[in-house]
């Protein structure tokens, strides 16, 4: 395998946004275990060097992109998109399901695929460990929707070419010096990448490191939950520290009613550096915004709204919310 030698490869897939679910392997653990397999560089198999240059792996949410890049320019470790023509022919997909939804038949073919697709997330959003990858769950469940899913449409633009794109990726990587790789694939293109690089490696038992656990509980706080134990959560994140964390907290104090602290807090995490990760300034400076408008600071909120959309990138529910906010000052329904 390889011009040169033996490649070796580590597969590991992705969950996107989904990873906040997963406290054992979330964004961070995607990292923790690249470092410690030591590779010469990452491919993702999922995104064409044009998708990872102008960013469609954030508007995915792929989460672990987020800490892997800033990582990885830092260790100088290379990282490459393998997977060619991947954003292209996946917008085939959207054009697809576009065609169907015109026709009376191929609307109940999305909604049969959407009932499929609910059924398999709520599989995918029991807690997971590296380990679980080499069981026979979730790979199972993968492997059954994508066979329910080439028995109803075939391969071809209902699946985004997945086929034609894994094999593709496979024959490429199989052209690879000698080496080491870790290979960042989308989960639903794991199962087909695995059948044709059936040597690769599988991640296994791994301890988390003290970064995977301060992940784990700022993943709780993004999803904040009306029975969470806010103060215990609000000691944790003290104890981490930073913006994120910081950002978090006023979202706890916000969820409790206590809008004073909250803006309060948010005001100070934005005098310091709330660039990392990259998502953190558009919806910090969203928030602020609605903090300041709560308080009855008008034009302050609106600096915080105009800020938001002075970036470069912000999340999409960020810009809608300082689009909004430019248009009406926010206020708490009820």
């Amino acid at each position: 395998m390889g011009q040169d030698g033996v490649v070796d490869l580590l597969l590991l897939p992705t969950l996107g946004p989904l990873h906040l679910s997963h406290p054992r392997y979330n964004a961070v653990t995607l990292v923790e275990l690249t470092r410690a397999y030591a590779p010469d560089a990452v491919l993702l198999a999922s995104y064409s060097e044009r998708g990872l240059r102008e960013g469609a792996w954030r508007e995915a949410e792929e989460l672990g992109l987020f800490h892997l890049l800033p990582w990885a320019e830092r260790a100088g470790l290379r990282v490459e998109a393998v997977g060619d023509r991947a954003e292209e022919l996946r917008a085939e997909a959207e054009r697809f399901r576009d065609y169907l939804e015109q026709m009376e038949k191929g609307r109940r073919y999305l909604e049969d695929e959407a009932e499929a697709q609910r059924e398999l997330f709520e599989r995918l959003a029991v807690p997971l460990s590296p380990v679980s990858w080499r069981g026979d769950e979730p790979l199972g469940a993968l492997r059954r929707y994508l066979e329910w899913v080439a028995r109803r449409f075939g391969e071809g633009p209902a699946t985004g070419f997945r086929e034609q794109r894994m094999r593709a990726v496979a024959d490429r990587i199989r052209t690879l010096p000698e080496g080491r790789y870790v290979v960042w694939v989308d989960v639903l293109d794991f199962p087909v990448l695995l059948e044709h690089l059936p040597e690769a490696e599988l991640p296994g038992a791994h301890e988390p490191t003290e970064e995977e656990q301060a992940r784990a509980v700022l993943d709780r706080a993004w999803r904040l939950e009306e029975g969470d134990d806010f103060l215990r959560l609000l000691e944790q994140l003290r104890e981490i520290g930073g913006a994120e964390a910081g950002y978090l907290a006023a979202q706890v104090y916000l969820a409790a009613g206590q809008v004073e602290d909250a803006a309060a807090l948010l005001e100070q995490v934005a005098e310091g550096d709330f660039h990392h990760p990259e998502y953190l300034p558009g919806y910090l400076l969203a928030r602020l915004g609605q903090l300041r408008d709560l308080l009855g600071e008008r034009e302050r909120a609106l600096k915080a709204y105009r800020g938001v959309l002075a970036l470069s990138w912000a999340p999409k529910e960020a810009r809608e919310i300082a689009q909004a906010g430019l248009r009406a000052p926010f206020r708490i329904e009820g």
